[in-house]
């Protein structure tokens, strides 16, 4: 009797400890999930001077005065639509490669050395991506890259137009070299966490080293796509190396040579000096647009994931 009274005692205690620990987690995600909800909440009451002035209208207005209280917010969210989704576009395949190469080609000897010196791009800080923007990239886009596609390309719109070296297609750029490392990354865990039986598998049945990546690619597509949508957060809600080389000008212009502007670039700049209650109160606005637009892309990420993973 005594060993089972002390075997029922060990149990309440590991039930008891057990208790107490997925409520301490419970709380830490409720907390977290809090957070949200407040930021959420203060940004659209601190926004309320802008929405009941402008509306709507505010998110398709082209029309940013702050010395006639005029605002408007959609040349923020061209330029920060734009940007994004190009950086994406050019990073992708990069990064892809990069990651096959990586897990599926390289000598073993030599990809611990290379994933290290991949991944220091991803901790260099926005401000010095900012100054090699401004003082390296940027002279190389206007002396050589935007001539050539200005040459061979201008009869596209997008490749029209003065030549000034900052602008959409160089911040572009400069986020995808930015989100490369963590696209690649992503990208290259999952590859490697691929079982080796099934590229075993494929070379047994007659593959060839490129069919046999493919598949693996196509297991990992959603694990690809996890990366992606992770990128492109970053690069949406990049500020300081944005503000540096994007040009800061309130437009909506066909070519990529044109200056722009961004959401997280038009809060950083103007935030500071913003002098009147309407103008800090559209910043928030704008600020309050950008948390959307992360929430319904990582909404819409979360569904794709799922849509690809459900037969799994």
């Amino acid at each position: 009797m005594d060993a089972l009274d002390s075997g029922k005692e060990i149990k309440s205690k590991k039930k008891a400890g057990d208790i107490i620990f997925e409520n301490i987690t419970l709380l830490f995600a409720l907390i977290l999930v809090g957070l949200v909800v407040f930021i959420a909440i203060e940004m659209f009451l601190d926004s309320s001077q802008s929405r009941s002035k402008f509306g709507f209208g505010f998110i398709f207005s082209q029309n940013w005065d702050p010395v006639k209280e005029e605002f408007g917010a959609l040349t923020f969210i061209y330029g920060t639509i734009v940007s994004s989704l190009l950086a994406l576009l050019i990073s992708l395949p990069v990064s892809i490669g990069v990651a096959v190469f990586l897990s599926e080609i390289i000598h073993k000897s030599l990809r611990t050395s290379i994933s290290f010196l991949i991944e220091i791009l991803a901790a260099i800080p926005s401000i010095i991506y900012g100054f090699w923007g401004i003082f390296v990239f940027a002279p190389f886009m206007r002396s050589t890259v935007q001539p050539f596609l200005n040459t061979y390309f201008g009869f596209l719109p997008f490749f029209k137009g003065q030549i000034y070296g900052t602008g959409l297609l160089t911040a572009s750029v400069i986020l995808a070299i930015m989100i490369t490392p963590i696209i690649s990354s992503i990208t290259r865990d999952v590859l490697k966490a691929i079982p080796v039986s099934q590229r075993e598998a494929a070379y047994a049945l007659g593959a060839t080293k490129w069919e046999a990546i493919k598949m693996a690619l196509l297991n990992a597509r959603s694990g690809i796509l996890g990366g992606s949508v992770l990128g492109l957060g970053r690069a949406i809600g990049e500020t300081m190396a944005v503000t540096m080389v994007i040009g800061n000008k309130a437009q909506i212009k066909e070519s990529l040579f044109e200056p722009a502007y961004s959401m997280a670039s038009v809060i950083a700049n103007e935030f500071a000096e913003a002098s009147g209650s309407i103008h800090i109160s559209s910043l928030i606005e704008i600020g309050l647009i950008l948390f959307g637009v992360t929430f319904i892309i990582n909404s819409l990420a979360r569904v794709l994931i799922y849509s690809v993973t459900r037969k799994a």
